[in-house]
């Protein structure tokens, strides 16, 4: 019993100190950035995925009246953010950057009035060098403060900045001069760094932006898709409250992956605490992406609170084992042992072509008084549910570890899913 309840002390002193850092880390991106956003991963849609340079003001309203009219504002994807190609390629006599009269002849700020009035918000895109990636419009580099000031008067909620056509001085020292301009513009904006992952934004970009790009650009395929996963991966100990690693937006809809493929590429940037944001036509979407794209378990638990991403802790051959840990908070109390609990696709299952999983499930609560036995299960193709037993000493709401087998084989996914008491 002694060297039971020492154990049970040591891995609820490292809980609490995981917890209390996340907390620090939070409280310490938002002094520096100090715009208060991105506690929990973005949600939303961004215009590039689909539509590329292709956009107007009328796609725009139409996309936030979709994002309103499907219900799936109500989940989270509150942000609707134009993307590159929106301006003129010239800045008009004073400097400003102006929208472009064929496409966007009504201007930002009257499209971010209208986004408003949806309970929505509007993102924006620019770029740290002369011009933008497009190479049609106007870069930030050298307009900082008169750029983040004028994004601040059309009431612009979110800012995109690309890293295209610069001087050849390193993102270090171009991306903070945006981030003092932001902060000096009157109006919280959650900046994204899109630095694509060339010098690790995330080793820096904590008290630069709210979000930084891991990875160059993703392709709708499988291929692409899970090398950003992996690359983004390899950051997970930067991700936390105010600040997250991003393996560019979700492809989910766009038609060049399969529907069991999109579900595993929604589910690891879910399990990633990557920013959800949707890339395809939200106007013209099928009942298959909309089932993926509004799977309440998952989406929990990429805006859980504690917010800690999914890490890779061992690979063998084709095997990868991965790690995650969410607190459920809204788990009733437990009032005798042994308390049975049933688990419906757990977390992420995934089946491979075997037909089997090997899922380890740690169960630990917040203090040293309760203790919880380790249980492990497999999942089959005819088997999605399965039931676990364990003991609790005493009644608390616990923290579930959860490591799950990935291979590259894998064809069918379940998703991810929160378990239940029972």
């Amino acid at each position: 019993m002694g060297k039971r309840r020492c154990v049970v002390a040591a891995l609820a002193a490292i809980m609490l100190m995981m917890e209390l850092a996340a907390l620090t880390v939070a409280e310490n991106r938002r002094s520096m950035l100090s715009n208060g956003l991105g506690m929990t991963p973005p949600m939303g849609w961004n215009s590039w995925n689909h539509f590329g340079c292709n956009i107007d003001e009328k796609m725009i309203r139409e996309t936030a009246d979709a994002l309103v009219s499907t219900g799936i504002s109500k989940l989270g994807y509150e942000y609707v953010n134009i993307d590159d190609c929106w301006a003129e390629i010239s800045r008009d006599d004073k400097g400003n950057l102006v929208p472009k009269k064929s496409t966007f002849p009504s201007g930002i700020k009257a499209l971010a009035d209208y986004v408003h009035k949806k309970g929505l918000k509007l993102g924006i895109y620019s770029d740290a060098g002369y011009f933008t990636c497009s190479k049609q419009m106007p870069g930030s580099l050298g307009y900082e403060e008169q750029d983040a000031k004028t994004f601040a008067s059309w009431g612009i909620d979110y800012l995109k900045y690309d890293n295209c056509n610069n001087d050849g001085s390193k993102p270090t020292k171009r991306y903070p001069v945006m981030t003092r301009a932001l902060m000096k513009a009157g109006r919280p904006i959650f900046f994204s760094l899109c630095e694509w992952g060339d010098m690790h934004p995330a080793e820096w970009g904590a008290p630069v932006g709210n979000s930084w790009r891991t990875t160059n650009d993703i392709s709708d395929n499988w291929e692409s898709m899970i090398s950003r996963a992996d690359q983004n991966e390899i950051y997970a100990e930067y991700a936390r409250p105010g600040g997250w690693n991003d393996p560019d937006m979700l492809e989910v809809g766009n038609g060049g992956m399969t529907k069991d493929e999109y579900i595993v590429h929604f589910s690891l940037w879910a399990i990633s605490k990557a920013p959800l944001l949707l890339g395809c036509d939200i106007r013209n979407m099928t009942r298959e992406t909309m089932d993926i794209i509004t799977n309440k378990e998952v989406i929990a638990v990429n805006q859980d609170p504690y917010g800690f991403q999914a890490k890779k802790v061992r690979m063998e051959g084709d095997q990868e084992v991965k790690f995650i840990q969410l607190l459920f908070c809204n788990v009733r109390d437990l009032n005798s042992s042994p308390h049975h609990w049933t688990y419906r696709d757990l977390f992420v299952t995934l089946h491979t072509l075997t037909s089997k999983v090997f899922i380890v499930l740690f169960v630990h609560p917040q203090a040293p008084q309760y203790f919880v036995t380790r249980r492990r299960a497999y999942f089959s193709l005819n088997q999605p549910r399965i039931s676990l037993s364990f003991s609790l000493l005493d009644s608390h709401k616990g923290l579930i570890i959860c490591s799950f087998l990935v291979t590259k084989a894998f064809k069918r996914f379940v998703g991810v899913q929160r378990g239940q008491y029972s």
